[in-house]
């Protein structure tokens, strides 16, 4: 059977929590609750008052370390959920769970003794003494569940400490390893662009240069064509001139010769 949800409102401190200081605290808060058993048993013979003050002065004690438990359990929580597997995850966060429950009951137990305080009966202790061990049970069975949070799950302080502090390092190096990325990628970019500048350019050359190729042959009929008229015109004027030689070549023959 599961236990309700509930929550503790958080007020914003004026301080940084800071990380693994939750096995300390919580060490005060499983030792206290069974020197105050002691103190109440020790004082159901004795019956002095100044025990009974002393001990609602350790239970405030209580009650104050075991808020400095959650909120310094939260801070530790944070930095290793992602660490935990799947089973360690839900374990944590029960563990948080039954940790909103001790708060309030803590401070429950500051308000019962102050009551008791007031009955000066046997009955009236022993009952009060019977709560107090209900609630002393329950801070060993968390701090055992603490215990496999950090044996069981892996959930290592040391662990946590060491990746805490190479965090920004780490992020440092991804950083860079980003910056170098966006720079490699620009650098592509404008090689690509100037490659197709490049193709563009000598795509354009090519079309300008085709017609002059095609109209070299052009050029070599057109010779070709004028150096046949200049044959031809040749030839003419040849003709013309073997015509007037042997026009003067007949007007040159003797007359004698002509009467035979």
């Amino acid at each position: 059977m599961s236990l309700p949800t509930i929550t503790i409102p958080t007020v914003p401190l004026p301080f940084d929590i800071p990380v693994l200081l939750h096995p300390a605290v919580v060490h005060f808060v499983v030792a206290i609750p069974v020197v105050i058993i002691l103190l109440e048993i020790i004082n159901l013979f004795f019956k002095k008052r100044a025990l009974s003050v002393f001990s609602l002065f350790l239970i405030t004690l209580v009650a104050l370390f075991m808020v400095s438990a959650y909120l310094s359990g939260g801070v530790d929580g944070k930095e290793a959920y992602s660490l935990l597997t799947s089973e360690g995850q839900a374990e944590l966060k029960e563990h948080k769970l039954m940790g909103a429950y001790l708060v309030y009951g803590a401070l429950a137990m500051v308000v019962l003794k102050l009551l008791f305080m007031a009955f000066s009966k046997v009955v009236a202790r022993l009952f009060f003494i019977l709560i107090l061990i209900g609630f002393t049970v329950a801070i060993l069975k968390q701090g055992k569940e603490g215990g496999e949070l950090v044996y069981k799950y892996g959930a290592n302080s040391e662990a946590i400490a060491d990746m805490s502090s190479n965090k920004e390092d780490i992020q440092e190096e991804l950083d860079e390893l980003q910056e170098k990325y966006d720079e490699l990628k620009e650098s592509i970019a404008t090689k690509a662009e100037e490659a197709q500048e490049a193709k563009v350019v000598e795509s354009s050359k090519e079309e300008e240069s085709t017609p002059t190729v095609e109209e070299e042959p052009k050029k070599q009929e057109q010779s070709s064509e004028n150096i046949t008229t200049d044959e031809d015109n040749v030839t003419l004027e040849d003709q013309e001139k073997r015509r007037e030689e042997n026009r003067s070549v007949s007007l040159d023959i003797p007359e004698d010769t002509q009467a035979k």
